[in-house]
């Protein structure tokens, strides 16, 4: 599983917006990496911020 897919489903299993940091905890990846697919994921529409810094799949 590639990490954006990590991240995806991390997404999923917390089932409430979360912020990069948690997602970082549930998956092991490193913060920075997290931040970046956030970026990606932020871009193409797939999160969306339901709550000041915390995000949701759309």
């Amino acid at each position: 599983m590639n990490e954006k897919n990590a991240v995806i489903e991390a997404f999923r299993k917390a089932g409430e917006p979360v912020n990069a940091t948690k997602i970082a905890e549930m998956t092991g990846l490193d913060k920075k990496v997290v931040d970046k697919i956030f970026a990606q994921l932020k871009k193409d529409g797939t999160i969306v911020s339901p709550v000041r810094c915390k995000y949701t799949l759309a």
